[in-house]
């Protein structure tokens, strides 16, 4: 399990979005990964996900920041 707030944020993401954030910058990868965190940490639907899913709850988190609906 990755340890890196970058690296997890990746292993959340698609692999097609893994491929699009993986050729960012790594400040725009690391800005986006902050997202991803905030994202787990406030949206309450997510909490729910999570108490069933946690990895669910991750991917769907990622994805949402990727796409810009956070």
């Amino acid at each position: 399990m990755p340890t890196d707030d970058v690296a997890r944020f990746l292993a959340a993401l698609s692999p097609a979005h893994r491929e699009e954030v993986g050729r960012q910058p790594r400040e725009q990868q690391e800005k986006l990964a902050a997202a991803w965190e905030k994202e787990l940490r406030e949206d309450t639907d997510l909490d729910t996900l999570s108490e069933l899913s946690p990895a669910a709850a991750e991917s769907e988190a990622a994805r949402r920041v990727v796409e810009g609906r956070s």
